[in-house]
């Protein structure tokens, strides 16, 4: 079985089909392993009833009570091996099975790390979740095809070819249940795949909304919100029930034929078999044979059935994963190094121009722009940016990501600890407490990670929890309040102390004490280092060097907080929360 550190391979992208032999090629002994075993477990099955009407025929009907016992005891044998095959079978088929799950797990997760910063504009966090939850562990089950289906369809040959020695018409009437079963279940496999993707795509969207739902309810609810949205909750849980309710219809259907249609069949030859056994034409130990060939095809078919259910859904759920490992990530076709001297960023779209060594703020009437040039200079988006002399696009990324950091005030917080959280390269002795019961006051800090925490105004929160730095935190951080949260983040884009820090609203959700604290820290910490923040808070803004106010997107005024106050009306308006109509 694939090892947590070993390369998964590279996954066949053409489509859900060739996905899922990609999955079967990565383990060939062990798939024709569980064919092999799943194969001789399926025929041994047929043998069984002609070792028993060998025993009535040979030994129970003329008395022969050797033969008798002979068949007997190849009958015993034969059982005892089918059971250890049927583990064997099992086992294999588990092995293969969880491979495929992890090996998928794997290529997921690598494609959403290559994705990186692009991953949430490509690609819904509900559709990553459903991926991760469900189709990874129907892609995987599907793979049973490899073992119980190759077996299925020698066991009905050898059991037709059973059934021929022994009577044609009999053969015949087997022969021809499977192409009626196949033409009847057939239209309902391709319905359900219908179903299958819209239930899939459906429970993508609704899991996404679970997540919005949870990490906004404090908001929604201060707003007023709350019930406007649990309302729309409610009517997509709604749609998805009504969708289950199809996916369950058809495959209750193809379940119930699955099982149902072998049964007649067993009524239909038992009864022909008897009628020729009346008439003379078989004797009673082919009789029982026969009624033993037929129950034994009950399993061939229903795993044949059973089978196609699994590939079709594994074929929805696996162009799903291939639709996903289809995203590229931003294009990263530069090969110069970043400026050895410090240079101006600047964004021609919106006329921003970001001086060295500076700090500077963009106030943006609607958020989203202020947003956007952050982007565009943090190469998150496509521009014409340049860095200095150059386009951004022209530097080699892993260049522009070690002098560039774009501290996002919604970034995601991985579950561990609080020390794994902020600063994980810093783990080991000397940088936090010693032990995991260590009083808070005992941290002992490494001193970046000390000044990171007092320029972001964290130092408080290390000291509050149980365990310092290395008390467990939730994912996203929810053990801890939003403007926490916020300061968490901040401080973690603060060690990693860039040439360039481009941070997007770090104090919005901070109380006014602790938000001028960070501010004038903040400019203090980043003396001579250029740094740029969008906010419209005056606390922060008294303590820039530069204020670039955006209108529509373009800069509209330039100068410090003061200036701007006296000459822009539109900026004072925004950030003083003038209510008067604003013209010019």
């Amino acid at each position: 079985m694939i090892d947590a550190y070993e390369d998964p391979g590279t996954p066949d992208r053409r489509g859900g089909g060739r996905y899922l032999w990609w999955l079967v090629t990565r383990q060939p002994g062990r798939c024709a392993a569980g064919a092999v075993f799943g194969s001789v477990w399926m025929v041994l099955l047929a043998a069984t009833p002609y070792l028993m009407s060998r025993a009535i025929d040979d030994g129970l009907e003329p008395g022969d009570m050797r033969a008798l016992v002979l068949w007997s005891g190849a009958l015993f044998a034969v059982g005892a091996f089918n059971a250890w095959l049927s583990v064997m079978r099992h086992r294999t088929m588990t092995r293969v099975r969880m491979d495929a799950n992890f090996r998928t797990v794997k290529v997921v997760v690598g494609q959403a790390v290559r994705l990186g910063a692009s991953l949430r504009r490509q690609a819904s966090a509900g559709e990553v979740v459903t991926i991760g939850v469900g189709d990874v562990q129907t892609v995987s089950q599907s793979l049973t095809v490899v073992g119980p289906g190759v077996g299925a369809v020698l066991g009905y040959l050898v059991t037709a070819l059973l059934l021929m020695s022994v009577s044609g018409l009999v053969a015949a009437v087997v022969l021809l249940g499977l192409p009626v079963i196949l033409l009847l279940v057939g239209p309902l496999l391709g319905r359900l795949r219908g179903s299958e993707a819209e239930y899939r795509e459906r429970q993508g969207v609704l899991t996404a909304r679970i997540g919005d739902l949870a990490g906004g309810l404090r908001v929604l609810a201060g707003l007023g919100g709350k019930q406007l949205v649990a309302d729309a909750f409610r009517q997509d849980s709604r749609r998805l029930r009504e969708q289950g309710y199809r996916v369950g219809r058809v495959t209750s259907w193809v379940q119930a034929l699955g099982t149902g249609l072998p049964t007649l069949f067993l009524a239909v030859v038992t009864w022909l078999a008897a009628r020729l056994t009346a008439q003379g034409d078989i004797t009673v130990g082919q009789l029982v044979s026969v009624y033993g060939y037929v129950a034994v095809l009950v399993w061939p078919v229903a795993f044949l059935v059973e089978c196609g259910y699994q590939l079709s859904r594994g074929l929805v759920c696996a162009r799903r994963v291939v639709r996903f490992l289809r995203l590229d990530p931003m294009p990263d076709t530069g090969t110069l190094d970043a400026p050895s001297e410090p240079s101006a960023l600047y964004d021609p779209e919106s006329g921003v121009r970001v001086l060295p060594g500076r700090l500077t703020a963009l106030v943006a009437e609607h958020p989203a722009d202020a947003t956007g040039v952050v982007d565009r200079l943090g190469r998150y988006t496509p521009s014409n940016a340049t860095w200095g002399d150059i386009r951004l696009d022209e530097i080699a990324l892993n260049q522009l990501r070690s002098h560039i950091v774009v501290a996002d005030h919604e970034a995601d917080l991985f579950a561990g600890t609080l020390q794994e959280m902020i600063a994980p390269s810093f783990r080991g002795a000397g940088n936090c407490a010693t032990s995991h019961n260590a009083p808070a006051h005992a941290t002992q800090l490494n001193p970046a990670l000390q000044k990171a925490l007092h320029t972001a105004a964290a130092e408080d929160i290390v000291q509050a929890l149980p365990h310092g730095l290395n008390t467990p935190m939730d994912a996203q951080a929810r053990n801890l309040s939003g403007g926490q949260r916020q300061r968490i983040r901040l401080a973690r884009a603060l060690l990693t102390n860039p040439d360039i820090l481009l941070a997007i609203e770090p104090t919005s959700a901070l109380d006014a004490h602790t938000e001028a604290t960070v501010a004038a820290r903040l400019r203090d910490a980043r003396q001579g280092r250029t740094t740029v923040v969008t906010t419209t808070s005056p606390l922060v803004l008294d303590r820039t060097d530069t204020v670039l106010y955006l209108k529509d997107g373009k800069v509209e005024a330039s100068g410090t907080h003061h200036e701007l106050l006296d000459t822009a009306p539109g900026y004072r308006a925004l950030v003083a929360r003038e209510t008067e109509e604003v013209t010019g």
